[in-house]
């Protein structure tokens, strides 16, 4: 009797760390990175790629490009991916803990206090800006170098980042990384080096499928089980749920559907929601943790503890399952002999989007004046220059803003 195949993914995959050291590097993030998803990036690469090595350049670019094509909140499937890479599945549940945890806890403790303070205004927050677009523009730069080093990538991470300004929607960011997987494909076939690649992928082919099922199932069986069954617990899963499955690039982007969800039925008032929301922006780690807020906020139960548990389950249930369920099929891709172009192609135009977003919104909500563009210049003199930690330029620059505006 001939002995069952056996997947090839699941085989040759060994994870190559634990789930603890996931865990540690993780939470170090989840502690320090400050200014939302695109800067997130930034940290991520100089944590990941630079200090630990987990990875190079190409797979982090490969990656990002993953996350930046399915739904749910990118930063936190990068973290999740990069943590399957690592250690496995328990090394994906570590990466996601470790960086949620932190604003997670901070947003339920501001639900429980029940103050509506208004933070977007303070000098140490503005600073927490500028912070960032040091990072991000330090992060440009090294993967520009290693990812687009000839002309034709240049005028690919170009395009791409005109595009991207001149059509702000998650949509065509999408549309932007299949164009330049498509000039890749045809243009970059024999051209650069793509680097050792990725680790093989811990999770099965099949386990893969099955979560991507599970994802579907439940996007489509809540909504029915709600009609049938009610009951506000459910009704909370499901908007939550389909917030993180609805919404690309995550961050702000998630704001309209959320605000819609808890808003509109009367769950919560405009201005507390308005209040959360200015509270998310001061704090490191993702900003789909003001799901936390929300859930813990609102009037009809459960709130509390209970309802922020379940809102941060539903909104990042998604992205988890699809980082899990798409990880095997798009590292079987990339190591088709025909599909090194397309990874060229893809790995120029991130770079262009990284370019595009640290003008817009990162640039543009930091930089006011001349004395904003000395601290960028500061930050990014310390982060390339001085080998500063993050976390050291983020705590400057924060208490720059408060001398600088007083608060």
């Amino acid at each position: 009797m001939p002995a069952p195949r056996r997947d090839p993914t699941h085989d040759s995959a060994a994870p190559r760390g634990t789930a603890v050291e996931v865990l540690r590097a993780s939470l170090r993030l989840g502690l320090t990175s400050f200014g939302g998803p695109v800067a997130h990036l930034g940290y991520f690469h100089r944590e990941y790629v630079v200090r630990r090595n987990w990875l190079d350049d190409p797979t982090f670019a490969d990656l990002v490009a993953l996350c930046q094509s399915i739904p749910g909140p990118a930063s936190s499937e990068l973290g999740i991916a990069i943590g399957i890479l690592r250690a496995g599945r328990l090394g994906a549940l570590a990466a996601w803990i470790g960086f949620t945890l932190p604003s997670a806890v901070a947003m339920i403790a501001f639900a429980l206090a029940t103050t509506a303070t208004d933070v977007s205004g303070a000098g140490w927050v503005h600073g927490l800006k500028v912070a960032a677009v040091a990072v991000v523009a330090q992060a440009v730069w090294t993967m520009a170098r290693r990812l687009a080093p000839d002309l034709p990538r240049v005028a690919m991470a170009g395009l791409a980042a005109v595009a991207i300004l001149w059509f702000p929607s998650p949509a065509v960011q999408v549309l932007v990384i299949v164009a330049g997987g498509v000039l890749g494909r045809l243009f970059l076939s024999g051209a650069g080096d793509q680097g050792a690649g990725p680790p093989p992928v811990p999770v099965s082919r099949r386990a893969g499928a099955a979560s991507l099922a599970a994802f579907v199932a439940l996007l489509a069986g809540i909504p029915v089980l709600r009609l049938v069954i009610g009951g506000q617990p459910l009704a909370l899963f499901d908007a939550f749920y389909r917030a993180g499955s609805l919404v690309f690039g995550g961050g702000h982007v998630v704001l309209p559907l959320l605000h819609e969800a808890v808003v509109r039925p009367g769950w919560l008032p405009d201005d507390r929601f308005l209040a959360g929301y200015a509270a998310a922006q001061a704090l490191p780690g993702p900003l789909f943790t003001f799901a936390g807020y929300l859930g813990a906020a609102m009037g009809p139960r459960p709130s509390g503890v209970i309802g922020a548990v379940i809102a941060l389950a539903a909104i990042f249930l998604p992205g988890f399952l699809l980082v899990v369920g798409v990880l095997p099929f798009w590292d079987r891709l990339r190591r088709e002999p025909g599909f090194a172009g397309v990874l060229r192609g893809t790995n120029a135009v991130v770079v262009g989007i990284l370019a595009a977003a640290l003008y817009t919104p990162v640039w543009t909500s930091a930089v006011r004046g001349p004395a904003d563009v000395v601290l960028a210049a500061s930050g990014l003199g310390l982060l390339g220059l001085a080998g500063a930690p993050p976390w050291l330029v983020v705590v400057l620059l924060a208490g720059a803003g408060v001398v600088l505006q007083g608060t």
